[in-house]
């Protein structure tokens, strides 16, 4: 898959998009993620991408020009699945998102900024709203982060154990149960004992136990969301 990411500030991207499971995941050729200076695109000599807004709000506010100019160069050179805009207001960003955009080819995400950006960009270019949480950041390219992680580590062949990414937090709207690894005991604190037994059988009873447990415990509003699907 292809994700383009439009922002002012690329700089506070470029480490992470090269690496970790993303370097990975290109270095293999399952991704791409590339980076586009929002500022290239504008016209104006002291490449501003912002202006005031109308009606005497406060803040400035993402220009409509720059941000058409870019999103058309790249859908001239091909196809897009969604055009993402990362925004508080947006729909909420979960496993299951993050599993349909694994899906997809060919991604675009555009990082808000300042205010926020011209409402026809939202009503004429976008085609899905995203958020990452009930909380407002300084611009989105943390977020284009989130996204671009989250999407991409599930892409088949990414991760080298296939089933352990399948079997993260959230994929069945469970929280995962707890784990352990060497030494067995440390400090006297022990790790279960069913899970040195070698009883497979046991050990994902006893998972399915503890899973169901933490997110009764901790997310509730999980079993809730089972329930009503």
């Amino acid at each position: 898959m292809r994700i383009d990411i439009i922002t002012v500030l690329p700089e506070m991207l470029e480490g992470f998009v090269h690496e970790s499971i993303l370097a990975r995941a290109q270095k293999k050729g399952l991704a791409e993620i590339h980076l586009h200076n929002l500022r290239d695109y504008t016209k104006d000599k002291w490449r501003r991408v912002d202006d005031y807004p109308y009606g005497g709000f406060a803040g400035m506010v993402m220009q409509i020009e720059p941000i058409d100019r870019c999103i058309s160069a790249l859908k001239a050179e091909r196809d897009y699945d969604e055009v993402i805009f990362t925004t508080p207001d947006g729909e909420q960003f979960d496993q299951h998102v993050a599993n349909d955009l694994s899906l997809k080819e060919n991604l675009i995400i555009l990082c808000g900024h300042y205010k926020g950006i011209d409402q026809r960009v939202r009503d004429h270019l976008i085609t899905r709203e995203i958020s990452v949480g009930d909380y407002v950041l300084t611009g989105g390219e943390l977020a284009a982060a989130i996204i671009s992680d989250a999407v991409v580590r599930i892409v088949p062949g990414v991760v080298g154990d296939e089933q352990s990414a399948l079997s993260d937090c959230f994929q069945d709207d469970m929280l995962s149960a707890p784990i352990y690894t060497r030494p067995a005991e440390y400090k006297g604190w022990r790790v279960p004992d069913i899970l040195l037994s070698g009883n497979e059988a046991k050990i994902k009873d006893w998972e399915i136990e503890q899973s169901y447990e933490r997110t009764r415990r901790l997310r509730p509003d999980l079993l809730e969301r089972q329930k009503k699907g």
